[in-house]
């Protein structure tokens, strides 16, 4: 039970400091085509987060 708390509070660390760098990056480079893989990155990071780390759906790899 402690083990499936740790990695989902690990997996939730892992995507704040992902968005938080790419936010950075993206004021500090404003670009469109830029803003468009930032998107598509987080959007595919959380989704991952969503459906294996919280146990939305099992990992089947």
């Amino acid at each position: 039970m402690q083990n499936s708390l740790l990695n989902r509070v690990m997996a939730l660390l892992a995507f704040v400091v992902l968005v938080g760098f790419v936010g950075i990056l993206v004021v500090y480079v404003p670009r469109w085509d830029l803003g468009i893989m930032v998107a598509l990155c987080v959007g595919l990071a959380g989704w991952d987060i969503w459906h294996v780390a919280m146990g939305h759906k099992e990992d089947k790899h």
